[in-house]
């Protein structure tokens, strides 16, 4: 399964009054953590945009263990679930500089054509970029 690995620090803006991160800033690194994911296989949502694919967020889960706080550098784990389809899965883990598990999450998101504003079978160029991942 294809894997990347992403660090990003925590910024004050993002963190309550207790200097711990607020839950609703968590999509956003799950969100950093796919973009860089995408970007290590050779693409971006803006290349992807430019073709004519829209990748709407449907399904979004996350399980907080600890809680991450201000100036913590974090390392989101995106995992690919299974090859896409019309859509595509990731799972995630983000831990700690100390290597604590702070968050468990997944999300589910699906390929739509801009002209049309359908769902479609996800991209040649992507799955070709991914099946040597998943043959075995």
């Amino acid at each position: 399964m294809k894997k990347t690995q992403t660090q990003l620090r925590v910024r004050y803006a993002e963190t309550d009054q207790m200097g711990i991160v607020y839950y609703g800033n968590y999509p956003l690194y799950l969100e950093q953590g796919r973009t860089e994911w995408l970007r290590e296989l050779g693409f971006s949502y803006r290349y992807m945009e430019a073709h004519g694919i829209q990748l709407p967020v449907t399904h979004l889960s996350i399980n907080y263990k600890r809680p991450a706080k201000y100036d913590d550098l974090l390392t989101v784990t995106t995992t690919l679930r299974q090859l896409p389809t019309v859509k595509i899965e990731f799972l995630y883990e983000i831990h700690n500089e100390d290597g604590v598990l702070l968050a468990t999450a997944e999300t589910t998101l699906v390929f739509i054509d801009d002209a049309t504003g359908k769902i479609q079978k996800a991209p040649v160029y992507l799955v070709d970029a991914l099946k040597d991942d998943f043959e075995s």
